[in-house]
């Protein structure tokens, strides 16, 4: 069965592949703090299904404990080191909802039915919060199986990132954020094409934009909130022609192809 991306809004992806269902830093909340979803459908329940959860990094739209709460007993959370220290609530939660907690750090691959899940170095902020006590690296994920699909959270550009993310046939890019402007470990719709670029996969997915929203601020550069997936794949056709960029809508999945 070839793999299969749903992408849910913001960092949130269903990625289906070899039977095995990996979600991505789950976000199922109509607000959070001072964001509001503005676009998209809630994800329905059946979106919390999954073999394993891959966490990012600590960031609370990213980490969203109520978000996790909704997942089944004896689901494998694949966290960043020193999580369930920084985080207490996660640490609680798995003890109550029967999460099954691992965590790790940058090169440490974890097996998952019949799936590989690698973890890669990623350039962001890993506190939980802005002067948090305790420090985890921010990740990314290769999930191998009958492809290998790198879900990069959210990352800025590095020096050496295609050599530490490796071969990859599918790439879930941040293209934007949740505010009309972006602070540094982050990509925008040109540098993410610019990693597309480095790391040449077969096809791409834009994710991290046109989902939540500061409230209050509909009116402030509302071009940041519409636009970065068709900037990505502007700029995408430009750096990395070769490429095939699929700009879902929420809740839509694709079927890349992989194959030679």
């Amino acid at each position: 069965m070839p793999v299969e991306v749903t992408w849910w809004g913001h960092a949130t992806c269903t990625v289906q592949d070899s039977g095995v269902r990996v979600l991505t830093d789950p976000l199922f909340a109509r607000r959070l703090a001072h964001l509001r979803r503005r676009r998209g459908a809630l994800p329905p329940p059946a979106a919390a299904r999954a073999e394993a959860v891959l966490i990012s990094h600590l960031h609370s739209d990213h980490l969203h404990v109520p978000s996790l709460a909704r997942l089944a007993p004896g689901t494998r959370l694949i966290v960043p080191r020193g999580a369930a220290r920084a985080v207490p609530a996660l640490r609680r939660l798995g003890a109550v909802a029967g999460l099954r907690i691992t965590e790790v750090a940058a090169g440490d691959e974890v097996k998952v039915a019949e799936l590989a899940v690698r973890a890669v170095p990623a350039r962001h902020d890993g506190r939980r919060l802005p002067v948090g006590p305790h420090r985890s690296p921010a990740l990314g994920y290769v999930i191998s199986g009958a492809a290998r699909t790198y879900f990069a959270g959210d990352t800025g550009l590095y020096d050496g990132m295609a050599a530490a993310v490796g071969e990859v046939d599918v790439a879930l890019l941040p293209v934007g954020g949740w505010g009309p402007f972006l602070g540094h470990g982050h990509l925008d719709a040109r540098r993410a094409a610019e990693a597309l670029a480095a790391l040449a996969p077969r096809a791409a997915v834009p994710v991290h934009y046109g989902t939540y929203w500061p409230i209050g601020l509909d009116g402030v550069r509302p071009h940041e909130f519409h636009a970065p997936g068709d900037e990505f794949a502007r700029h995408a056709a430009r750096l990395a022609p070769r490429v095939a960029v699929h700009r879902l809508g929420h809740g839509e999945s694709v079927r890349p192809e992989v194959s030679e």
